[in-house]
């Protein structure tokens, strides 16, 4: 089900340290509390879940920030490099950059599918060494363990999302092949049998990594969100169709005194809707495990 979300951003581009950039889309209130917002695989601060959670801390006077990975907001990046699962950087970047230009005394990250597994990695990895006015997150339909969510996209059931991404990520194979002639094979994809086959020629590639495993030990939240200092509250349905396994981190956050795991019985991927309602429950519940830390 799929909802409209009417709501007006002001972008901002900002221009990264390696001559990269990507784009920010603003609601400014004017406030001191900043929601930072990061989607999920191929999406972009305009898809409705991104929209309707902006707009939910907006309309209680929040600033929203909704940024674009690269290549996510209508433009190709610059570099070789794209955005992915693991990739920290760049939402430091953003991070520092909203703290430069306003004064910010309380930030809250939220986070979608892949744009929970970076939140939740962003803040593990840094730990005691992040940004003080961070306070709190909430991430929804986090694949925190990435092979075990990539082998439940792969069932057959679930077969529709794995052809989806693969079809919007071959585009952008293709079209880096052509921004740097000589530095990616296209000629494997005739060989891609799964989402494994794709990641050890491309991914690896891409971000650095030795193989497919090391890509993916790198890019699941798993192996690092034990690091983090601020509460996170990770919402992750049962009845999710490309999470799996380790995917619901039940032993970790049983003993993490700042991890919470809730594991609704429905709400798919990014669901979370609610009949006739304007507002959606995953926004709800975001803004109360926000609120209830805001001092």
């Amino acid at each position: 089900m799929l909802r409209r979300v009417d709501l007006a951003y002001e972008r901002e581009r900002l221009e990264l340290p390696d001559g990269d950039f990507v784009d920010l889309d603003w609601v400014d209130r004017g406030s001191r509390k900043l929601v930072l917002l990061t989607h999920g695989l191929e999406g972009g601060a305009d898809r409705p879940y991104m929209k309707g959670m902006a707009r939910y801390f907006a309309d209680r006077g929040w600033d929203a920030l909704a940024w674009n990975c690269r290549s996510c907001s209508g433009e190709m990046n610059r570099r070789l490099r794209l955005y992915h699962h693991g990739e920290i950087g760049d939402i430091g970047e953003v991070i520092r950059h909203a703290l430069r230009t306003k004064d910010y005394t309380h930030i809250a990250m939220i986070g979608f599918s892949m744009g929970g597994n970076i939140t939740a990695k962003y803040l593990g990895v840094h730990g005691k060494e992040i940004p003080d006015p961070i306070r709190s997150a909430v991430v929804f339909s986090t694949p925190c363990d990435l092979e075990a969510s990539i082998l439940s996209i792969e069932k057959p059931l679930n077969r529709f999302y794995s052809q989806y991404f693969h079809k919007q990520l071959k585009a952008k194979i293709e079209a880096k092949a052509v921004q740097f002639p000589g530095q990616i094979d296209l000629r494997h994809f005739k060989t891609i049998r799964c989402w494994r086959d794709f990641d050890t020629h491309y991914s690896t590639v891409l971000t650095g990594c030795a193989d497919a495993d090391a890509f993916y030990h790198q890019a699941s939240s798993k192996n690092f969100m034990g690091g983090t200092q601020v509460p996170i509250l990770i919402v992750n349905a049962l009845n999710d169709p490309m999470l799996a396994g380790e995917c619901y981190p039940t032993a970790l956050c049983e003993k993490h005194p700042k991890l919470f795991l809730e594991m609704p019985r429905k709400g798919g991927h990014v669901g979370f809707l609610l009949p006739n309602a304007k507002h959606a429950w995953s926004e709800w519940r975001a803004w109360e495990f926000v609120e209830e830390r805001v001092v």
